[in-house]
């Protein structure tokens, strides 16, 4: 992973995969704000939303630095790479895309009790002026499942088909690495995480009760928001993102 300055969004982003970056960062004198929709929008339309509520705040297309959506089931690999074609035109139809490279984080995945016609935008990240010269980095680290080195390959999912609890850990393990080795990719530190989300339909005491949970140390006083969701991928079970920010608003 490299991390590489956004010409003209005012944060850096963390190389990943062509769909989408493994984080992102804000400049200094610059923050990330968080925005969720209330009600989810079809991604298509919730993209107007982005760019009519940037306009608001008087932010270009390129402040945009993360999005979250949210499909009605999991796909398969081959799903998975045909929405994710389709996704990243539609970023390039805007201008978001640095030469082949995404700069977007991304999470994607799958609420078991929501019910959802098509892929929808749950939520996005941009960047404004810190005008309060706050210091403290604000970041978006992007979800990731059990996929050893983030192959896109039934191949690399860590103990397919297995949900003993014991692989539950040890899937949540490599997730916990992967989230650890973002981090350290952004240049921030466990201490400076402000939420940190897990999706995933299995009980997450087996987790909660593990060393690899205990590395969050003080973190763990905001709590752990579990969202009763599926990765985006069939056979994946486990997901997790994280976020560092000081505003977080809701979009009625």
């Amino acid at each position: 992973m490299q991390l590489l300055d956004h010409p003209n969004g005012e944060y850096r982003f963390l190389s990943g995969i062509a769909p989408y970056s493994s984080g992102v960062s804000a400049f200094p004198g610059y923050e990330i704000v968080h925005a969720i929709l209330h009600k989810p929008l079809p991604y298509r339309s919730g993209l107007a939303l982005v760019e009519a509520h940037l306009a608001k705040q008087q932010r270009t297309w390129q402040a945009l630095c993360a999005l979250e959506l949210r499909l009605p089931e999991p796909v398969s690999f081959e799903g998975f790479d045909s929405f994710n074609q389709g996704y990243q035109g539609r970023l390039a139809e805007r201008g978001l895309l640095i030469g082949d490279l995404n700069p977007i984080a991304r999470t994607n995945v799958a609420p078991l009790v929501a019910v959802l016609d098509e892929p929808s935008l749950y939520a996005f990240s941009y960047t404004v002026p810190d005008k309060q010269r706050h210091g403290q980095p604000t970041f978006i680290v992007a979800g990731a499942g059990e996929l050893v080195d983030g192959e896109l390959s039934r191949a690399a999912i860590v103990r397919p088909e297995d949900t003993s609890a014991s692989a539950i850990r040890e899937k949540a393990a490599l997730v916990m690495k992967i989230m650890r080795q973002r981090l350290e990719g952004l240049l921030v530190s466990w201490s400076d995480v402000t939420a940190v989300n897990i999706y995933t339909i299995h009980s997450l005491l087996p987790f909660l009760k593990s060393t690899d949970y205990a590395d969050i140390g003080q973190t763990a006083i905001h709590g752990t928001h579990w969202y009763y969701s599926r990765p985006p991928i069939v056979g994946l079970e486990f997901e997790m993102d994280m976020r560092g920010v000081r505003r977080e608003i809701r979009i009625g």
